[in-house]
């Protein structure tokens, strides 16, 4: 895929979206609610490019690894439409910009929006990622929540190879509006590059790292004290330490340090 610099159908499908350069990447200057207008809007018949849109997130260990990981930092550029989804982000942006971005757009509520807006207008989802169990109980829950939301299909993640490339066929055959990717940062943003060719049905792809385990209940969302503080991450390393405390101990110190030296507004 192109990066978006030169990907001139993302580029005219975008242009009225504000952005900030927020830590070496460009950011959405949208809050929630915004973004969630946007993303109804970009499935619009006659809004369609021909390809999905590409929507992404960003936070601070995204930063910190693109800073480290030239792979990485190339999947990220190459999204239409890149979120913040962190709060430190947010902090830092409105510390030394005059163009601040307005709100953390979590993917986790994000989701709910969108949801809430595509029941109303009759759009519909495809979630694809996390196991075959956290999957299902995510879609239950998802059903239970918002009734009338037409989810076309849903599959785990753990595919590869013919079977995974006969799920994409199967997924551009039924043609979502929306696919939901919850595969973790970076697979889900390389997935987004190799398979769209083969998705032009689909209207947007928004990556979505952890959104099923916590769609399916399996994990719990910080109090939301230490969310608007910028504490999520502790809760989530307190919650799983193996899993995250080494992660964060090498990425929080670089991502600060791109925050304050790696900021600026940008036009478009």
């Amino acid at each position: 895929m192109l990066e978006r610099r030169v990907n001139l159908d993302g580029r005219e499908a975008t242009a009225d979206v504000p952005r900030i350069t927020v830590g070496g990447l460009r950011m959405a200057a949208l809050d929630l609610e915004a973004t969630a207008d946007f993303m109804i809007e970009a499935t619009d018949p006659r809004h369609r490019i021909g390809r999905p849109l590409f929507l992404t997130s960003a936070n601070g260990e995204v930063l910190a690894r693109c800073s480290t990981e030239p792979q990485t930092e190339r999947l990220f550029r190459a999204a239409d439409l890149i979120n913040a989804d962190g709060q430190p982000l947010v902090a830092a942006s409105k510390l030394q910009s005059w163009f601040p971005l307005p709100e953390r757009v979590a993917t986790t509520d994000l989701f709910h929006i969108v949801a809430r807006k595509a029941e109303a207008v009759g759009r519909t989802f495809y979630m694809f990622g996390a196991s075959e169990a956290e999957n299902a109980a995510a879609v239950e829950n998802v059903q239970k929540l918002y009734p009338n939301l037409k989810i076309v299909g849903h599959s785990h993640g753990y595919l590869r190879g013919d079977a995974l490339r006969a799920k994409v066929e199967e997924i551009n055959a039924l043609a979502p509006d929306y696919l939901w990717v919850a595969l973790g940062v970076p697979n889900e943003q390389a997935f987004v590059e190799e398979f769209t060719p083969l998705l032009t049905n689909v209207g947007v792809i928004k990556t979505s790292g952890g959104l099923f385990n916590f769609l399916s209940g399996s994990r719990s969302r910080a109090p939301q004290w230490m969310q608007k503080i910028g504490l999520e991450w502790a809760w989530r390393t307190w919650l799983e330490p193996r899993r995250l405390l080494w992660r964060y101990l090498t990425t929080n110190p670089r991502a600060l340090y791109l925050l304050f030296s790696r900021n600026r507004r940008f036009n478009r």
